[in-house]
């Protein structure tokens, strides 16, 4: 399928236009951020990963009746997508206490919550992707409550998903941002991705940080948790 112009850029993906409307292609990229950009640095090779690990998830996803964005990958960086309106909203699914959280609450990261945490921010950069409730985003027309709904119940299963498959590579998931889309008949998909970029992955059994946290907290050996994380789905 032909390439035409790209569409968007955002920090770690570029989406391209194609002669078919329905589809777009999706091109990930080495570059890694945080703190809003305010960070900013090339991982070479990152982008090969986010794409292969994302996919791989995305298949399993698909078999269990979770609808995604992925019709096929057709490069080490790049794949063909349907396309989708994104819906203005990240979805973080939250099973161990971490990062912001830990610190918002008071609570000590490490610690298992009684039972799976779903939050909801607005998509918007320039506020600092502020949190967001369901009664938010009804009165803001942000989304229908029926696509509300349908987001957190797939959410959950993804995590239920994944969680399981995760573990028996040793591999805890801790939390996770999701982005969902509707399609031009208005079904809501997954979208997105579903990588170390998105995802805080540790070892079971030393609680060694496998995800972007090495570059966040300037860790030593910044690709190492892609790299592991890559070798333990992929090369497993």
């Amino acid at each position: 399928m032909k390439i035409l112009e790209q569409l968007y850029e955002g920090k770690a993906k570029q989406i391209y236009k194609t002669e078919n409307s329905d589809y777009v292609v999706i091109k990930y990229k080495d570059d890694a951020t945080a703190f809003n950009g305010k960070k900013k640095a090339i991982l070479k090779g990152k982008g090969t990963i986010n794409n292969k690990i994302t996919n791989h998830f995305m298949k399993i996803l698909q078999k269990n009746n979770i609808p995604t964005h992925l019709v096929k990958e057709i490069s080490d960086t790049e794949i063909l997508a349907k396309n989708v309106k994104i819906v203005p909203l990240e979805v973080i699914v939250r099973n161990v206490v971490a990062g912001s959280f830990s610190k918002r609450y008071g609570v000590k990261e490490g610690l298992s919550l009684r039972q799976p945490c779903l939050e909801f921010c607005l998509k918007n950069d320039s506020l600092g992707d502020p949190f967001i409730n369901s009664s938010q985003i009804l009165a803001l027309n942000l989304a229908e409550k029926e696509d509300i709904e349908i987001i957190k119940t797939y959410s959950l299963k993804i995590n239920s998903i994944l969680k399981e498959y995760l573990t028996k590579l040793n591999i805890k998931l801790i939390d996770f941002k999701l982005e969902f889309g509707k399609t031009k008949e208005g079904t809501v998909i997954l979208a997105d991705e579903i990588s170390p970029d998105t995802c805080r992955f540790w070892d079971i059994n030393t609680n060694e940080k496998l995800d972007k946290d090495r570059f966040r907290q300037d860790m030593a050996n910044q690709m190492y948790g892609y790299e592991e994380i890559y070798k333990r789905i992929i090369e497993n």
